[in-house]
């Protein structure tokens, strides 16, 4: 069904987990990345704000979301990029869901509701982001660089133990 989870983002999948950046989240693209980091804040913020701040914390997530999906999908569309339908409806599902959670609040609804929401988000992003986001920057990288990403992460706790000492296939080097 894929590649396992690093044990850095696998503890994020945990139920209740707050979604945190870390180096496992890189995929060589640089505004992708930083757009990225920024979901990552957005997500965390909503996950671990008081009640009184759950809609305004939504309402941000939405926002970056907006911005943050239109920037790939203009990238998408600028470089013909093959999966780009897929891709923007996984986007567009998202949306959907946000607009949903948002509604909900309006009517009344608990702020569980949106808490639920971001932990979907948490364990949605790493998975979204090693496929759909990690075939758009090799992509981008081709076509701005000339071949694909190089990155460069820090050791990780669990990781450099998994991985020989020069390996560079396992992610990490020294």
């Amino acid at each position: 069904m894929g590649a396992a989870l690093p044990p850095d983002q696998a503890a994020q999948r945990q139920s209740g987990a707050t979604l945190s950046w870390n180096d496992g989240f890189l995929l060589g693209f640089a505004p992708m990345d930083d757009t990225h980091h920024e979901f990552v804040e957005c997500v965390a913020a909503l996950q671990q704000c008081d009640e009184a701040a759950v809609q305004e914390k939504l309402a941000a997530f939405e926002r970056h979301a907006l911005a943050h999906f239109e920037q790939e999908e203009q990238w998408m569309r600028d470089t013909s990029f093959p999966a780009a339908q897929c891709h923007a409806d996984e986007h567009a599902a998202v949306l959907r869901s946000v607009r949903e959670v948002a509604q909900m609040l309006r009517d009344g609804a608990a702020s569980q509701v949106a808490r639920e929401l971001a932990q979907a988000l948490a364990d949605w992003f790493p998975g979204h982001a090693d496929y759909m986001d990690a075939a758009l920057s090799h992509w981008m990288s081709k076509r701005t660089h000339g071949g694909l990403p190089v990155v460069l992460r820090r050791a990780m706790p669990g990781i450099a133990a998994a991985a020989s000492d020069s390996s560079p296939q396992a992610g990490t080097f020294r």
